[in-house]
């Protein structure tokens, strides 16, 4: 049985870098500004390319807010060319997630349900928001393809945890 570690709101996340596909690197997670990490299934998942579509026209909204975006999933380079052909975004999609990455972000893993949906064990959706501290300020964690944050209320809430200086909640163990 693999052990899956569950990070928690209000510690320090430790940056995690991928692989972008001008074959720069991305570091997710380093202080200095508000940061959030979209982890989606994959090429084979129509759900989370009409998510990325849907991140994508709220990019200026979290622009405006001083957040950088970005979405990662387990996929090879050839896939997420796939999925920046059916979804185009202006943000980075970033690719190569390896399982040991899945369990230390604490994600929950599926196994594809045939050859034909991918070839190798893909992280279900999840949401990091990293606030300028370099603290895990939010964590939103699902274990199927249709769980995934309603990004309206997400910007707006955003909006107000800036605005107001919101702590970060849930930090109890």
């Amino acid at each position: 049985m693999d052990v899956t570690h569950k990070l928690h709101p209000g510690q320090p996340f430790v940056p995690v870098t991928f692989k972008r596909l001008d074959a720069a690197e991305h570091t997710f997670g380093s202080p200095g500004s508000w940061q959030a990490l979209f982890v989606i299934r994959g090429q084979h998942c129509p759900i989370c390319k009409a998510y990325l579509v849907e991140i994508e026209k709220r990019r200026s909204a979290f622009e405006a807010l001083g957040i950088s975006i970005a979405a990662v999933s387990a996929d090879n380079e050839a896939q997420t060319r796939m999925t920046a052909q059916a979804a185009p975004t202006e943000f980075p999609l970033l690719y190569g997630m390896d399982e040991a990455m899945m369990h230390a972000l604490g994600l929950y893993v599926s196994e594809p349900r045939s050859a034909g949906e991918t070839d190798h064990r893909f992280p279900e959706p999840a949401l990091f928001v990293v606030n300028p501290e370099g603290v895990l300020h939010l964590v939103d964690l699902a274990n199927a393809p249709f769980l995934r944050p309603d990004l309206d209320r997400l910007v707006r809430g955003l909006q107000f945890v800036i605005e107001k200086d919101y702590p970060v909640r849930g930090t109890r163990k």
